[in-house]
């Protein structure tokens, strides 16, 4: 399963390292099992994003684990991509990038062609494959049509395609500069969420983030000081703060980390899938390791 990885310390500034190659439970050991890309998006400190992806795994990318090392935003997205549509190709490795906003997501989207026809015009916009940067795009459409309300634009975005699509899953991260956008629908699978004070747990502690089961790893000396907000696939320590959204649940990170929450998809999909609806290729990129 495709694993999702946001962090906002916003207004500061912090440095984090992914681990790629040497740790035990690294972003490296995790895409042996699924290794079809790996990308980490941040921004400049004048605001300009940053990109560096790769379709292979990160085990055998040493530039990326080098890269990864040497990261200092206010928000991290990360991702590990196990390919549902599209093949192995840069232009189909997450985080995808549209107006200055990167987009990550763990899901099944089908009927592309369906959905192709609703983007219109903003279909020469996607480079790639895949149903993800399909779905971005139609976000962005709907952002833009909203006076660059992103929120709005998930939503209407997302509601339209449980309503006329097959779905699966539609986990998502939208980051800005200053701001991060996260969405779980609906109850496929899991997304969770850890407001964490500067020191963590006990107020005076490093993060040193890993997923129970190694799929990904950060660490940060810069937050055993600062605040910061986490989204993540999964709890990634033992802290007890740690929550899952709410199946519809539409989370937003304002610049000063003001968090709030609502429930912005409370029905169904239309026409939900279950694992067994899926092509093989699909059903096997949204298994659990």
């Amino acid at each position: 399963m495709c694993r999702l990885f946001g962090m906002s310390s916003a207004p500061a500034r912090t440095r984090a390292i992914f681990w790629l190659l040497d740790a035990p439970d690294s972003l490296c050991r995790q895409s042996r099992h699924q290794p079809d890309g790996t990308g980490l998006g941040y921004f400049a400190a004048g605001g300009a994003p940053r990109v560096h992806k790769s379709p292979i795994a990160a085990y055998a990318d040493r530039c990326f684990a080098q890269e990864a090392r040497q990261v200092e935003s206010e928000m991290f997205l990360a991702h590990i991509r196990f390919a549902s549509t599209g093949g192995l190709a840069e232009r189909n490795t997450h985080p995808f990038l549209q107006d200055g906003r990167l987009f990550a997501h763990n899901g099944v989207i089908e009927d592309l062609p369906a959905l192709d026809a609703e983007l219109g015009p903003a279909r020469s916009r996607v480079q790639g494959e895949t149903d993800s940067e399909r779905f971005f795009t139609l976000v962005s459409r709907e952002t833009e049509a909203r006076g660059g309300d992103v929120a709005a634009g998930i939503e209407h975005a997302a509601r339209w395609v449980a309503r006329n699509l097959p779905l699966y899953a539609l986990n998502l991260i939208i980051t800005t500069p200053d701001e991060l956008w996260a969405l779980r629908y609906p109850d496929t699978h899991e997304l969770h969420v850890l407001d964490r004070p500067g020191g963590g747990q006990y107020g005076c502690r490093h993060l040193d983030h890993c997923g129970t089961e190694g799929r990904i790893r950060v660490h940060s000396d810069d937050l055993a000081t600062t605040p910061a907000t986490v989204v993540a696939s999964e709890r990634m320590d033992d802290n007890p703060c740690w929550r899952p959204m709410e199946p519809g649940e539409l989370l937003h990170i304002a610049p000063d980390r003001t968090l709030t929450c609502r429930i912005a998809l409370p029905e169904e999909p239309t026409h939900r899938l279950a694992l067994t609806d899926l092509r093989p290729e699909a059903a096997a990129s949204q298994r659990l390791a």
